[in-house]
Formats: C-alpha cells, structure tokens, sequence
C-alpha cells in the first residue's frame, strides 16, 4: 500500500514530520521542582487528512523509565497561518493551544485545559510552546506554563534530532 499523499492544508507544518529523538536530553525546571534532564521521541506524521498525528515520550535518561506521555492533532484553519494544537496527556490533562506558524516556527497557547477530578495541585492554568526549526535541521520546543502557584515561567527546553523522515 502506497503512502497516502500529504494534505495540502497541512503542507506549511510539513518541516514538524518524522520521527525525532532529544539530543541532548532535555531541560526541565520550575520554581516548586528539582532541575531534572529526560530523553524524549516525538513522532509527527500525517495519514493524508488536513491535520498532523503526534506523540511524545519521554524517559528518564538513567532509568529509561517512562516519564510524560501527551499524544494528539495539530490542525490548520484553511488557507491561514492559524494552528490548532490538541492534546491528550498521562498526567490528566487536555488542552487545546492555539496560534500560528509562520515558517519554520510555531508558536502556540493555551486556549482551554481541563483535567481529571483528581489532578495534583498545583493546577497548570496556562501553557506556552515554540517549535522552531534551527539552522543545523533540529528541532526545538519550550515549553513555558502557569499554574495556580507559580506565574508563567519557562518549563522545557528540548532540541532533537531528526531520525526518520
């Protein structure tokens, strides 16, 4: 079976596709955390409809132990730079962010979180993220958050390389 053809809708986040791998392991921080680095594989891809399947995991560097898990749809509004970003994560949350993409750079926030009955606290409020393309062909994502404890502050910072187109 042929691969099916990408959606043009979709074409302007074509730079996101593939599979890719942190290198070097990522940074976390937040005002109520310890400093903490994790390996994490994104897979973006598309089945031809006008919106990107994606998945991240992430895991301890030493242990290899599974970490953060989100998976979800990145939709584009037709013939706009306006991006959807929607996503299902392991720690109770939902959320859907929202933005754009102008180039190789998509920078979204969050447009509504809900979560679990039984969330810990502090509850995230606001989210931020940045995908950008780098001159070397790796991707970079940061990850910014509010929750109700702590006011936005930046949270992650990771950079992969690409490992499968």
């Amino acid at each position: 079976m042929e691969p099916p053809k990408m959606n043009p809708v979709v074409e302007p986040l074509s730079w996101m596709l593939g599979t890719w791998l942190s290198d070097p392991p990522g940074a976390g921080t937040f005002p109520t955390l310890q400093p903490f680095r994790y390996l994490e594989e994104v897979h973006i891809s598309h089945v031809g409809q006008p919106v990107l399947n994606f998945s991240f995991n992430a895991f301890h560097p030493d242990t290899r132990k599974p970490m953060h898990r989100e998976c979800g749809f990145i939709r584009l509004e037709p013939d706009t730079n306006k991006v959807a970003f929607v996503s299902a994560q392991n720690t109770g949350i939902v959320e859907v962010e929202e933005g754009e993409v102008n180039g190789q750079e998509l920078c979204i926030a969050s447009h509504s979180i809900a979560r679990i009955s039984f969330a810990k606290e502090p509850h995230v409020e606001q989210i931020t993220r940045k995908f950008r393309l780098n001159s070397e062909g790796k991707l970079e994502q940061t990850v910014s958050m509010a929750t109700t404890a702590q006011p936005m502050t930046q949270h992650l910072h990771v950079t992969y390389k690409k490992v499968t187109p």
